[in-house]
């Protein structure tokens, strides 16, 4: 038999299937930002879900990826008590001179992982977030924060030099996109909500905060279920081409995935249960999802059972976190995404550093760096376009809905959707 080629080896088979898949996990997460925002801002929710992931992919193949690169790539470097540091990738612009193997593949798949963190901020910002608005934050995402988080983690940067410049384990360790994609979509959909607020009607004179449940909790509920095998698929294909993940790990990743959201949601059903005397079913998906997004992190690294641990502790964080931060902190995050991605994403990098010896100082350093560059960065970014183009809808938008204001037209024609009380603050 004639062998595959250079290019064609098996982890290279392998990861091609695997990004095949991925894309499930953008669909089940425009059906669950849609189910959780409300029916007159339905359509507007998943044109704009499918025009963030357009402009991304569009701005990181023509912008982003020049800033990322690859590990070993042209990059710029400052020389620090005779170390390097890569901070800058200097590839290209437009994919020029791309070579052929896996880089393609490996654009291919961060095109699919910018678009997810794309999805992120439209699930914080649904109901009141411009769908223009929107698609130029999308592109300062993907042509700037993104990019430079992921050249610093999986591009060979400074926090992937971690190890090798000041001995602090193995340097950043980010497997599966926990950091990379999950906190820092996190952050900018955290950094959205600040700018634009809170939806009118959502928090009385008193900062008593009313009910606004999602419209459809069945595609909440089929929306977890289909980022499943994408998640699985992400996870594996991610650690595969930025981790170096022989494919005989891509059967542990793929339990690990899966015990770690189950047991996140099973903790979340268990919480809400006690608490409210029966089970909160959006809270129940969001954990579930949560779980997955501490998977990111976790997933190459340690044992099923460490695996289960790790998604009980995201599904009670993000349970805690999404009523700590709607009615304590007052932020209005409609699909619960800041809690889901940022916090359970942040716990599943230090959790890499609890369970592998040696490694959680650099990822202290690494969580640290979201926190305390990221964060500020996306919000500046995001602060000065607001300025520049305000990103919030008019009052007649709320009133109207996204839909019919933006659209001229609604998701669902054939039914009453202005029947609730529109209160302004």
């Amino acid at each position: 038999m004639t062998p595959y080629p250079a290019a064609y080896d098996l982890p290279m088979l392998a990861s091609m299937a695997l990004v095949a898949i991925i894309p499930l996990v953008l669909a089940g997460f425009v059906l669950m930002n849609t189910g959780l925002g409300r029916t007159r801002s339905a359509a507007h929710s998943m044109l704009g879900s499918l025009a963030a992931i357009a402009v991304a992919a569009l701005v990181f193949c023509v912008v982003g990826f020049s800033w990322e690169g690859v590990a070993g790539g042209p990059a710029h470097t400052l020389t620090i008590a005779g170390s390097h540091w890569d901070w800058l990738a200097r590839a290209p612009f437009c994919l020029l001179g791309l070579s052929p193997g896996a880089t393609p593949l490996a654009v291919l798949l961060q095109v699919f992982a910018v678009g997810l963190a794309a999805l992120i901020p439209l699930s914080a910002g649904a109901d009141r977030w411009r769908l223009s608005a929107s698609c130029l934050s999308t592109a300062l995402l993907a042509g700037w924060t993104y990019p430079l988080f992921a050249h610093w983690v999986w591009g060979g940067g400074w926090l992937a030099q971690l190890g090798s410049n000041y001995g602090l384990g193995r340097g950043f360790l980010d497997a599966g996109g926990a950091g990379t994609i999950q906190v820092v979509g996190g952050l900018t959909a955290l950094s959205v909500v600040w700018i634009i607020g809170p939806r009118r009607g959502k928090y009385a004179q008193d900062g008593i905060a009313a009910a606004i449940p999602g419209h459809n909790i069945v595609y909440v509920l089929f929306g977890a279920l289909l980022v499943l095998p994408g998640w699985i698929a992400l996870n594996a294909a991610c650690a595969i081409l930025f981790a170096a993940a022989p494919p005989a790990q891509i059967p542990l990743i793929a339990l690990n995935t899966m015990l770690s959201a189950a047991a996140a949601c099973v903790a979340a059903v268990l919480i809400t249960r006690l608490r409210f005397a029966k089970p909160d079913a959006s809270l129940s998906a969001n954990g579930w999802v949560g779980g997955l997004v501490a998977s990111s992190a976790v997933c190459t690294f340690v044992s099923p059972l460490m695996a289960i641990g790790v998604g009980l502790i995201a599904g009670v964080l993000v349970t805690f976190s999404v009523e700590l931060l709607e009615l304590r902190l007052a932020v209005d995050d409609p699909g619960g995404a800041i809690s889901v991605h940022a916090v359970a994403g942040i716990w599943g990098l230090l959790a890499v550093g609890f369970f592998v010896p040696g490694q959680l100082l650099a990822q202290v350093v690494g969580v640290a760096t979201l926190l305390g560059l990221v964060l500020p960065l996306t919000y500046a970014l995001n602060w000065m376009l607001d300025r520049v183009f305000p990103q919030r809808t008019g009052l007649d938008g709320e009133r109207l809905g996204m839909d019919l204001h933006e659209l001229g037209a609604g998701a669902y024609p054939e039914f009453v959707i202005h029947n609730e009380e529109f209160v302004e603050r």
